[in-house]
């Protein structure tokens, strides 16, 4: 659209004889020139520097952003280490109560074996002991009715009866021989 007014204005002027030139005349130009200079050095005195001073702060403020994100990077790169470290030895201790406490079941169960090992040992000798006992009072016994029945059968086969140490000395004679016959 501009350019169309444009074309229209030089065809305009071309029709009026008037030539239409695009470059300004030095005239038009010196002022131009000079209120840009004025412009130029009264922002320059004026909003230059306190644009310059915001654009520097905000620049420190980010690289201070910056810095301090940093920091935190590391210092969490560090707890993170710190926290790895720990829970490596946290396992590692549990790894050794898990084991300690192995170790300490299997000697509380070896330990109860044992005593109880022990205390069988002692039932099964107090037993035998008890067993033996009553075998030879059973035995005693035993050689006793069967030395009064041997007597009385040697003497009903004898026909006669017989004294007090005739009696004695074959109940001895005949334990002697039932004692021999146990050794064996």
């Amino acid at each position: 659209m501009l350019f169309e007014e444009f074309a229209y204005a030089a065809e305009a002027a071309s029709d009026q004889g008037a030539s239409i030139s695009i470059i300004p005349s030095l005239a038009e130009i010196w002022p131009s020139l000079f209120a840009f200079a004025v412009l130029f050095l009264l922002l320059k005195k004026f909003a230059f520097g306190p644009i310059l001073n915001m654009l520097q702060k905000r620049s420190d403020t980010i690289r201070e952003s910056l810095e301090k994100a940093e920091e935190t990077k590391l210092e969490a790169e560090r707890l993170l280490e710190d926290y790895k470290a720990q829970l490596a030895e946290a396992r590692a201790e549990a790894a050794g109560l898990a084991e300690q406490s192995r170790k300490i079941a299997e000697s509380m169960k070896d330990e109860i074996v044992a005593q109880a090992n022990e205390e069988a040992a002692l039932i099964i000798a107090r037993a035998r002991e008890a067993v033996e006992a009553e075998k030879k009072l059973a035995m005693a016994e035993l050689q006793g009715s069967v030395a009064a029945l041997s007597v009385s059968v040697a003497g009903k086969l004898i026909g006669e009866k017989l004294s007090e140490a005739d009696h004695a000395k074959l109940i001895e004679k005949y334990l002697a021989e039932v004692g021999s016959f146990n050794d064996n």
